[in-house]
């Protein structure tokens, strides 16, 4: 999960499982095969998701990081402390460190990414990050079992529609522009 939330930065989920199939095929989805991975390797196995040297770098930085640290430790702090300590991590913004804080530690944190954003868009909401998480996260109960699901639907229906450009066949924006 971690690998993914780095991995899809600027580009596209298939462009992700593609590289994790690479790094599964050599046994490379733990944070000590990563850690302890030639750089050269890591961007040989993760090309195909744009911006590769940097990716591998964060990547192998990332997992070393998690590695050094014990992952139940850290999944034990606090949400705003654990969400800090992510964020202070080279190559890990807002969107890549709520992930991992919701899908891997399970804590209740609504990701914003692209497909929301642009689905917020189409419906007439704009704002930043952080207006549209809070926007998300005072309007929906405290279930972070909810949130993912959400994010999850947010995210299949953005590539429904959104991605394959067919507007003119979206429900939402039918609604809100017809």
């Amino acid at each position: 999960m971690i690998v993914g939330a780095l991995l899809t930065q600027q580009t596209r989920w298939e462009n992700v499982e593609e590289a994790i199939r690479n790094l599964k095929e050599r046994n490379l989805m733990d944070a000590e095969s990563i850690a302890s991975s030639e750089i050269e390797l890591l961007e040989k196995l993760v090309y195909c998701t744009g911006f590769y040297r940097q990716k591998a770098k964060r990547l192998k930085n990332l997992a070393i990081f998690f590695s050094d640290n014990r992952m139940e430790e850290l999944f034990s702090l606090p949400l705003g402390d654990l969400r800090s300590t992510l964020l202070a991590l080279d190559g890990v913004g807002p969107e890549t460190a709520d992930s991992i804080v919701l899908y891997a530690a399970k804590k209740q944190k609504f990701v914003i990414d692209a497909y929301t954003k642009r689905i917020m868009k189409c419906v007439g909401i704009e704002g930043n990050y952080y207006q549209l998480q809070d926007l998300f996260e005072n309007n929906l109960p405290d279930d972070v079992d909810m949130y993912m699901e959400y994010h999850a639907l947010i995210v299949e229906y953005a590539k429904k529609y959104c991605v394959k450009k067919k507007c003119n066949l979206c429900p939402i924006a039918g609604e809100f522009n017809g």
